[in-house]
């Protein structure tokens, strides 16, 4: 397993690096994908797919661990990202997204942990998987306002230089923010929903931290969009509000899971 997750994290890696490449030399099409980079990023992804399943589905039931989960998620985000670049000019964010994954692979294999969990109903894996899929796309939008907020930097101080110019014009590249914000928003509408809906006391000792983080990351969520929609915001405020928000969305979770599987086991 260790040889196949090297192998995978390696070819990350090289998207990673070949699309960092292309930015800085001004060689992206924004609407020409490369087919080459996404032949690598899904053969990495299917054979990402092989880890997560050993890894995660064991005799004993699910093993949601922090570096799993880390695994998962990171996973879901290049197989979106991958999906969305046959219908958007999303390829500049490869460059994050690639090597963030690689390190998730990695640290997978290389800090191993066990938490378990058996009989899941259905509308809890309902739940789970509108919270993942939220959560991913969310994490693809926070990527976007990056990579906006250094085109902004830039071309207000007068440097476009070829990285500046291998991106999409900057309103495109702020209606494909609000669009992925809206879908994720969306779930993670949903998700909650059915939090409230199928989970017995979602404000339980263990789970209340959760919920009220993912409340105020959705409420940023939404006051951005309403922002959007009734005062035309955009820009830095835009970006803030998506930055701030998916870190609240990435506590909830990711957050609660370091300090209890790794932090506190080395105490």
């Amino acid at each position: 397993m260790f040889i196949t997750g090297f192998i995978t994290a390696t070819l990350y890696l090289a998207s990673g690096a070949w699309l960092g490449f292309n930015l800085l030399n001004a060689k992206i099409i924004q609407d020409e994908p490369n087919k080459k980079i996404l032949a690598i990023g899904f053969l990495a992804l299917l054979i990402h797919a092989i880890i997560l399943y050993a890894d995660t589905v064991t005799r004993d039931g699910l093993n949601p661990s922090f570096l799993n989960s880390f695994s998962l998620v990171s996973w879901l985000v290049v197989l979106l990202y991958l999906v969305a670049e046959f219908r958007k000019p999303v390829e500049t964010l490869g460059v994050l997204i690639f090597p963030t994954a690689a390190i998730a692979v990695f640290l997978q294999l290389f800090w191993p942990n066990a938490t378990t969990l058996d009989n899941l109903s259905f509308e809890l894996e309902v739940h789970i998987l509108l919270s993942l899929l939220a959560y991913g796309l969310l994490a693809i939008a926070a990527g976007q306002s990056v990579l906006l907020l250094i085109q902004t930097y830039y071309l207000k101080n007068k440097h476009p230089g070829g990285f500046i110019r291998s991106l999409p014009a900057l309103q495109s590249m702020e209606m494909l923010l609000f669009q992925m914000i809206i879908v994720g928003f969306t779930l993670l509408t949903l998700a909650l929903l059915s939090g409230f809906l199928f989970l017995d006391n979602i404000f339980a000792q263990h789970l209340v931290h959760k919920t009220v983080l993912s409340i105020i990351a959705w409420l940023l969520f939404a006051t951005l969009l309403l922002g959007r929609w009734h005062f035309g915001w955009r820009g830095k405020k835009a970006i803030h509000f998506t930055l701030g928000g998916f870190i609240f969305l990435m506590l909830s979770y990711f957050g609660s899971k370091l300090v209890l599987e790794i932090i506190l086991q080395k105490v």
